[in-house]
C-alpha cells in the first residue's frame, strides 16, 4: 500500500509545511515495514528533504503505529545538525485517518 500526505508542523522551532510519501507491506507475522521520503518545506522557501523506514502494528479497529528513522539532507544553516544524526520517531495514525508524530534526534 503506498501513501501520500501533506502536514504542518514544526521543526527546531520553524514552522513547516511537509509533504511526503510512503509504502507499507505487511510481513508474514501481520507486522508492518515501510520506507518514505519527504520534503519539508519554511514559509520562506527553505527545503530539507528526508528519507526513512520503520515498522509497525495495526488493531482490528483500523488504527495503526509505527516506530522508526528518519534521514534529513538539509542546507539551511539552522537545520545543519541534522545531517549527522538519525531522527527516530513515533507515528500513530487514528481510524479516521488523523495523525500523530513525534521525533527525537538520536545522537
Amino acid at each position: 500500500m503506498e501513501t501520500s500526505f501533506q502536514a504542518n508542523g514544526s521543526i527546531l522551532g520553524t514552522n513547516v509545511r511537509e509533504t511526503g510519501t510512503y509504502w507499507t507491506v505487511v510481513r508474514p507475522d501481520g507486522t508492518l515495514y515501510g520506507e518514505g521520503q519527504g520534503v519539508m518545506v519554511t514559509k520562506d522557501g527553505k527545503m530539507a528533504t528526508w528519507t526513512g523506514h520503520g515498522v509497525g502494528t495495526t488493531k482490528k479497529d483500523g488504527t495503526a503505529s509505527y516506530r522508526g528513522a528518519l534521514y534529513y539532507q538539509t542546507s539551511p544553516p539552522r537545520w545543519a545538525r541534522l545531517n549527522k544524526v538519525a531522527v527516530v520517531f513515533e507515528y500513530e495514525v487514528d481510524a479516521e485517518g488523523n495523525t500523530r508524530s513525534e521525533f527525537w534526534e538520536w545522537k
